[in-house]
């Protein structure tokens, strides 16, 4: 069995991701206490403590008598023409559109795994139930070194240093798991018959992500800067460490699309960021 503070972990960790995901819309309530505890196999004491982490990272807020609502989400501003008569894009579906072509080829910058597995995960389960997706699937992702003393997260109160060493495992941890589940999931997709090739290339590199960055066959991207934030962080033995961290599921995106003019604001970011995610992943990258 788990322990308690995995556990707790563990339900933050999904309910952020389905937060950013979409699948829990902002303004929306989450489902009651007894009903969480029942889905993941734990005691309402758990979720309870998981809404409390939830609700001082500011994702949600709970209101005495009806139930507790989500405040924030992951959301992309975009300059493009369609954007401005449908409203912003969001996570879900600037990848519901990327996985509605024939071939997907997406380069990614980030901190952790942890966003495009959840996102990844929605496109499977989209093409499992039937829905048209793509025949060859190939990601590229850069990750920072795992020997790089990263600057976040950090334990606040930590005179040894042992606090920020644990928050640094932790965070590794996050991104082999993911990292792991997305291969996974992209080797059945292949068994499965639904995709003829589905590949993820990981290259490590020496630098600190500040921001997150999504590629996309050169034509669209969204990027943006994390944000440095203190919260508390709980840890597999249930204790609780003031830290700071980076937003990175619910940062704040910016949408870009290549178009037919090679001056425009889309056209111009997606040549000089291509460019860049290229030129680290052959020459620094490994």
């Amino acid at each position: 069995m788990a322990s308690g503070g995995r556990q707790v972990f563990g339900v933050v960790e999904e309910l952020r991701s389905r937060m950013a995901g979409g699948v829990y819309p902002l303004g929306s309530p989450l489902p009651a206490q007894r009903e969480l505890a029942e889905e993941f196999h734990v005691s309402r004491d758990t979720v309870q403590k998981a809404l409390k982490q939830l609700r001082a990272e500011g994702w949600v807020d709970p209101k005495q008598g009806s139930g507790t609502r989500v405040v924030r989400a992951q959301e992309a501003q975009s300059y493009t023409a369609r954007a401005a008569k449908e409203g912003r894009v969001t996570l879900r579906g600037f990848f519901d559109e990327a996985f509605a072509a024939t071939e997907v080829s997406l380069d990614v910058f980030t901190l952790t795994s942890e966003s495009l597995d959840m996102q990844v995960k929605s496109q499977i389960e989209r093409m499992r139930d039937g829905e048209e997706g793509p025949r060859r699937i190939a990601i590229r992702m850069l990750l920072p070194d795992e020997s790089l003393d990263l600057p976040y997260p950090r334990a606040l109160d930590d005179p040894d240093g042992r606090l920020s060493a644990r928050l640094r495992e932790r965070l590794l941890d996050i991104t082999r798991r993911h990292s792991e589940s997305i291969q996974v999931e992209l080797r059945q997709l292949e068994a499965e018959g639904l995709v003829d090739s589905a590949s993820l290339e990981i290259r490590h590199v020496m630098l600190t992500p500040t921001s997150k960055l999504y590629l996309v066959g050169g034509a669209q991207a969204l990027h943006g800067p994390y944000e440095v934030i203190e919260r508390p962080i709980v840890l597999d033995d249930e204790t609780t460490v003031r830290a700071l961290d980076v937003l990175g599921l619910g940062a704040r995106l910016t949408h870009y699309v290549k178009d037919g003019n090679p001056d425009s604001r889309g056209s111009i970011f997606m040549a000089s960021w291509q460019a860049w995610f290229d030129s680290v992943w052959e020459r620094l990258a490994f």
